[in-house]
């Protein structure tokens, strides 16, 4: 602890009067400085280390060639350091680890640092234990090829799986840091690095070791940190005295005022500093008498309100969110906000300056214009519009508050309503985060007032043109949980408000209030989430690249180009299928190919079918078609090019008499499957919730959807065109098959081709794995050898074909993806 933390500490503990070093006058200062504070940033490095140790496991079981290659790399890299090998290694990590240690722990104890020095050492033991244990799990658990992957020369059986000097020492110096203040513990974690490199040169240590123990020792090292808190920083007592004296304010009462009982939760805020998020208090007056709120904001307790930006940045998409990384930046910004909406004529506390001292930053307040919360429940017909007019009028100049909640209702000292609270908004904001503003605080408004009386107020303070524009806004990952956990808010709240908006809005408007995109986190895009992750394992563990090109390089070039060239033809076939059922002046035929293209790239994360589909729908919306409309087109599209391919298997079966593989679907499958779905949905119906809720919510909806549907397919134009379509997709899909069997001399019946391939493909598609991977390849393998193809040409046609019309058009699917994309199109 430091000379000046002592002192400060003293003058606190005796409470009393000191000389003021400016004038002669006494200042009182009540304050009491903590040894230790909790710092939420340490659980978060914690959970950092905590991915990084499981990523490092899993890159040594699946990546193996990689962290083989690069460790081979490494060796052949230093053989002008051949005197390395013969370097006792264990001698180096033994040195190394003394060292490190050593000098640290003299750095601390001459210093008096005795409890800090006596965490590190428990700390050290911690992170050799917690490496030990976890290699166990993994030796009793894991395969051997897992064990083969992770297995060091330098690490022996009975010593673990994993070397222990990173998670050791990495956790030593954790607790021993930061480094940027103690030079003992910047060179240790220099030492460290260095010695990691030189012992996976030697291959003593394999990288996917190092990696895990490093990050084993990270983690035990931020939970013991976060546990006992790290030694506190802030500025206190005299030096908050001293640092506001340089911006004009000498003190001569410094008094800091007790957290309340109520404050709660990681984020506590006062109404006396603007909802400044977990910082301290004081009441200060000078020698005039007057008063005022000095609101001081520590980098180690602001983590916490940083991570609550950065949430709130992820979660929300089109929105721009602060990210104030140090108090100073945090209150700087929330004094030009404060200075910004008085200037503009809004009621907002009055700020007297801010001041920055090492690790703290002050923001002071005068006692001029106060503020009161005032319960949202209570709100008369005034109130309410002074709200809606005061968030109007910032909005109008560019102010955006970004977090309304319940806790920001006030009313200044002269009965003006207010909006407090302005540390997370911004200037120059858009019309997005000025939406997102005047949705919350209808939705606050709503559950507190009603939707009557909000709506009536709304519409005079701000007009039908406005609130109508809001309705795609109104979700739920716009409302603050705050706001939902008032007593008046349900379920139907939302829907309410949502309802009450589209009411104010012309009838051939309503199609064009479908939501904007708020959330990045929602059903659909956990999904794609999942499937992307099941995508990347499955391309792992089946990618054989050694394969692929074995199988690439012996084939024919131009039988390998045809094969390319039906590739891009069925393209055309399915955007021909798709544009038969648009308008005329909606079809252009560019854009049809790209969104046909576009599906090579969801092909990497959704199974075979649902990514084309995926993209046909939102092309279809950005074209004009909404709800059921687009829904029924891209059904009748998928719909004809199913029926197609049946009918195409149907009728070259009966005219070739080839009945290869209808053995292979087993007799009563399909008939215990249907069987199984329509016993679910009778025993649903037999609910009576169940079945009101199906009859009155959906069934309107499904007898739309097959209106439509009806009335699209009894169009002969457009039929033709569908089917034309689906024809060349499945016979371009087929003789793309046909060409990877020719570019490797083996010659075949075209048509007796195309049946047994349509037959393999739509089982193999079937298995929902991303883009049929691993199932397709199986299946035309399997079917073409059965039918008398040599195995290594059936295996090498299949590879042949999945390069063409697989593994090339992911890039191709990205480019067009990013050309929709920046067409508005996707």
């Amino acid at each position: 602890m430091n000379v000046a933390m002592r002192d400060a500490m003293k003058t606190a503990a005796k409470d009393a009067t000191s000389p003021n070093d400016h004038d002669d006058e006494p200042v009182h200062i009540d304050d009491t400085a903590p040894l230790r504070t909790r710092d939420l940033g340490d659980l978060m490095h914690a959970a950092i280390a905590a991915l990084l140790t499981v990523g490092a496991l899993l890159i040594s079981l699946y990546l193996r060639g990689v962290t083989s290659g690069v460790e081979y790399d490494a060796h052949t890299a230093v053989h002008a350091l051949d005197w390395l090998m013969d370097l006792p290694a264990s001698v180096l990590q033994q040195l190394a680890t003394v060292v490190i240690v050593l000098s640290v722990l003299i750095h601390m104890l001459i210093g008096r640092e005795w409890l800090q020095s006596g965490i590190s050492v428990i700390a050290l033991f911690g992170g050799y234990l917690a490496i030990r244990a976890l290699s166990l799990g993994l030796t009793h658990i894991a395969g051997l090829d897992f064990i083969a992957a992770l297995d060091s020369v330098g690490v022996s059986p009975d010593s673990g799986l994993l070397p222990d000097i990173y998670a050791g020492v990495g956790a030593f110096l954790t607790l021993a840091g930061p480094r940027r203040s103690r030079t003992p513990v910047k060179w240790g974690w220099n030492t460290l690095y260095t010695v990691a490199v030189v012992l996976i040169i030697v291959s003593w240590h394999s990288i996917a070791g190092v990696l895990a123990s490093f990050a084993v020792g990270r983690v035990v090292g931020m939970l013991l940190r976060f546990t006992v808190g790290t030694q506190n920083k802030g500025t206190w007592g005299r030096d908050i005295v001293q640092c506001l004296h340089g911006i004009g304010l000498d003190l001569t009462t410094l008094v800091r005022r007790p957290a309340t009982s109520s404050e709660t939760g990681i984020l506590q805020t006062s109404f006396d500093d603007d909802l400044i998020e977990n910082s301290r208090l004081y009441d200060g007056a000078d020698s005039t008498g007057r008063r005022y709120t000095i609101s001081v904001l520590d980098n180690q307790t602001h983590t916490a309100g940083y991570i609550n930006q950065l949430w709130q940045w992820i979660r929300l998409s089109g929105v721009s969110m602060r990210r104030d990384r140090s108090a100073a930046a945090a209150n700087h910004h929330h004094l030009a906000m404060l200075l910004g909406l008085r200037h503009i004529g809004l009621a907002t506390l009055e700020a007297y300056g801010v001041a920055d001292s090492e690790e703290s930053s002050l923001l002071v307040f005068t006692h001029e214009d106060e503020a009161t919360p005032c319960a949202p429940e209570e709100l008369s017909d005034d109130d309410i519009a002074g709200l809606l007019t005061f968030l109007e009028t910032a909005n109008r100049r560019g102010y955006t508050h970004r977090r309304i909640t319940p806790d920001t209702i006030g009313r200044m000292g002269d009965g003006t309503m207010a909006i407090i609270g302005w540390h997370n908004g911004d200037c120059a904001s858009g019309s997005a985060n000025a939406a997102l503003d005047k949705v919350q605080l209808l939705a606050l408004l709503t559950a507190a007032c009603g939707v009557a009386r909000t709506i009536a107020a709304a519409r005079r303070a701000w007009g039908d043109a406005q609130l109508i524009a809001l309705a795609p806004f109104v979700q739920k990952v716009a409302v603050p949980a705050a706001t939902r956990a008032l007593p008046g808010w349900d379920k139907d709240t939302l829907g309410s408000l949502r309802g009450a908006l589209k009411a104010l809005a012309p009838e051939d408007a309503e199609e064009d209030m479908e939501p904007v995109v708020l959330s990045r986190f929602n059903l659909r895009s956990f999904v794609a989430l999942v499937l992307t992750v099941v995508a990347l394992i499955v391309i792992v563990i089946q990618l054989r690249p050694d394969d692929i090109i074995d199988a690439v390089r012996h084939a024919t070039l131009w039988t390998a180009a045809m094969c390319f060239l039906f590739s891009l033809l069925a393209w055309v076939g399915a955007a021909t299928t798709l544009g038969a059922f648009m308008e005329r002046s909606k079809r252009r035929y560019f854009a049809l190919f790209n969104s046909q293209a576009a599906s090579g790239l969801t092909a990497v994360s959704m199974p075979a079918g649902v990514g084309p589909a995926f993209v046909n729908l939102q092309f279809l919306r950005k074209n004009g078609y909404h709800g059921t409309a687009a829904t029924a087109i891209m059904t009748a599209a998928w719909l004809i090019q199913a029926i197609t391919t049946v009918f195409l298997l149907l009728v070259i079966g009966v005219f070739t008499g080839r009945n290869t593989l209808s053995g292979m679907i087993p007799a009563n499958t399909l008939i215990v499957s249907i069987g199984v779905v329509a016993l679910a949905i009778s025993a649903a119906m037999v609910i009576p919730p169940i079945r009101r809720l199906v009859v009155d919510r959906y069934w309107p909806i499904v007898k739309a959807y097959a209106r439509q549907l009806l009335e699209i397919m009894s169009q002969p134009a457009k039929m033709t065109g569908g089917i034309l379509g689906a024809l060349v997709l499945n016979i371009s899909t087929g003789m793309g098959f046909w060409a990877a069997l020719l570019a490797f001399g083996y010659h075949t019946n075209p048509v007796e081709t195309l049946f047994i391939f349509l037959l393999a493909n739509t089982l193999g598609s079937a298995v929902p794995t991303p883009g049929g991977i691993g199932a397709v390849e199986a299946a035309l393998t399997f079917s073409f050898t059965s039918v008398g193809v040599p195995a290594a040409v059936a295996l090498s046609a299949t590879l042949l074909y999945r390069v063409c019309f697989y593994w090339i058009r992911i890039p191709i699917g990205a480019l067009s993806m990013k050309w929709l994309d920046r067409h508005n199109l996707v």
